[in-house]
């Protein structure tokens, strides 16, 4: 008689055990598909490296995001990713449940930020535009440009025209350095898709001098249908070695001392990128050329035009000699 009874207890134990079980993953089950508790516009969510699925689960409980923090915990464990969850900063839309948070989590999926780095910059635009950025992680704060080349891993290149100009997406925590390392690398593989296809008899002979005449063009063009003429113009020049006397690179010889006017002076000084004084190429880019310039630079117009000049709106009218040069000059430049 004590056995059966032991018996039965056993069993009503055992039984009331299943039934509290079956319970708890109902209400597990539940959990996993109730949306979160979110503000009305959902939630930006930041997960710090290293944080742990556990930390973070009583973290959103603190915050009144989850009411069951050891179910998604469970949940993570359940799946054998807890460990995969990853930094960063998520969007979290409302209507949200803890299983799509988790996958959301282990997807890396974080929220994207825009840089845009635009055609004809030179690398203090570039430098000013990534400083003021409020979202990129500064690193290079105070360092000049040969710093700058060094902490990328290039101390022997001049950082002008290195860096394709692009739009850039990126996550918050993302460093400067991350950044400008893209948009080296985009140049460098822009370039050396390009210089193969290089039409014959150019002027240039190395990618690098394609990368210089590539920035001139670019400063040059208002439109982008003129860019091969103007290519062409240059690169007609260059065979000739007749100065290329273009105003941009005079420009840049001057810097910051710049204020939107060339003087007569300004064409004579004698800097290393005057091109009205030195016959050639300067030593570097002037500027960050686009795609088209590069392809321009290396695919220039054949013709016999040896000058252009600014007609006012943008475009370009092109001559083959001085005095047809200087009669269009009169025209567009006096309004003679």
């Amino acid at each position: 008689m004590f056995f059966k009874r032991l018996v039965w207890l056993i069993l009503l134990f055992i039984l009331l055990i299943g039934l509290a079980a079956a319970a708890v993953w109902r209400h597990y089950q539940q959990f996993l598909q109730t949306p979160l508790s979110l503000p009305a516009d959902g939630l930006v969510l930041v997960v710090e490296r290293g944080v742990t699925l556990k930390r973070l689960a009583h973290d959103l409980a603190e915050r009144a995001v989850l009411d069951q923090p050891d179910y998604f915990y469970w949940y993570g464990r359940q799946r054998r990713q807890a460990h995969l969850i990853q930094a960063g900063e998520y969007a979290v839309p409302v209507d949200t449940t803890p299983s799509q948070l988790f996958d959301l989590l282990v997807s890396g999926e974080t929220i994207k930020y825009t840089l845009t780095l635009v055609e004809g910059w030179n690398f203090r635009q570039v430098m000013a535009a990534i400083r003021a950025d409020p979202v990129l992680r500064q690193t290079l704060e105070g360092l000049g440009n040969a710093q700058i080349m060094q902490r990328l891993g290039y101390a022997d290149q001049h950082p002008e025209g290195r860096f394709f100009p692009d739009t850039y997406h990126f996550p918050r925590g993302a460093t400067d350095i991350q950044l400008l390392q893209r948009a080296y690398q985009r140049m460098q593989k822009i370039v050396a898709e390009i210089w193969p296809e290089r039409a014959p008899d150019i002027a240039v002979k190395t990618p690098e001098e394609a990368l210089i005449l590539a920035s001139i063009v670019e400063k040059e063009t208002g439109k982008p249908e003129e860019r091969t003429q103007i290519a062409g113009v240059f690169t007609r020049r260059l065979k000739m070695s007749m100065k290329l006397q273009t105003d941009p690179t005079v420009i840049y010889g001057m810097g910051e001392r710049y204020d939107g006017n060339i003087r007569r002076r300004d064409l004579r000084e004698d800097t290393p990128y005057n091109t009205y004084v030195h016959k050639g190429l300067p030593p570097t880019p002037i500027c960050m050329p686009g795609r088209d310039a590069i392809y321009a630079a290396v695919h220039p117009a054949a013709g016999d035009t040896l000058y252009f000049v600014a007609k006012g709106d943008g475009a370009h009218q092109f001559s083959a000699t001085l005095r047809e040069h200087n009669r269009a000059v009169r025209r567009y430049q006096l309004k003679r």
